[in-house]
């Protein structure tokens, strides 16, 4: 992961919950964020999703989407259905 950012405090405690595919993940202002796999997928900043430069998420990026999650997802949510599209697998595909 990347270095830090002025204005984000560093991470205290970063855990990987491989059952509920959670990322858990504290900050030393006391911020906690439970952020799923699915949603860091959806919102990758790796090079083949975003273009950008590197595919690590920074600590200042991962503060930012605890702190901003839930109306992320409901962006996400909501580009899905006006697309059709539907998070659960379809038949026959693994």
């Amino acid at each position: 992961m990347a270095g830090l950012n002025k204005g984000v405090p560093p991470p205290t405690e970063i855990k990987l919950q491989q059952k509920s595919r959670v990322l858990e993940i504290a900050f030393a202002d006391g911020a906690r964020f439970r952020l799923p796999c699915e949603f860091l997928r959806v919102y990758s900043p790796s090079a083949e999703v975003r273009g950008h430069d590197t595919g690590n998420y920074s600590w200042d990026l991962l503060y930012d989407y605890g702190t901003r999650q839930d109306e992320m997802w409901r962006h996400h949510l909501k580009r899905m259905e006006e697309a059709g599209a539907s998070r659960e697998p379809q038949a026959g595909k693994a």
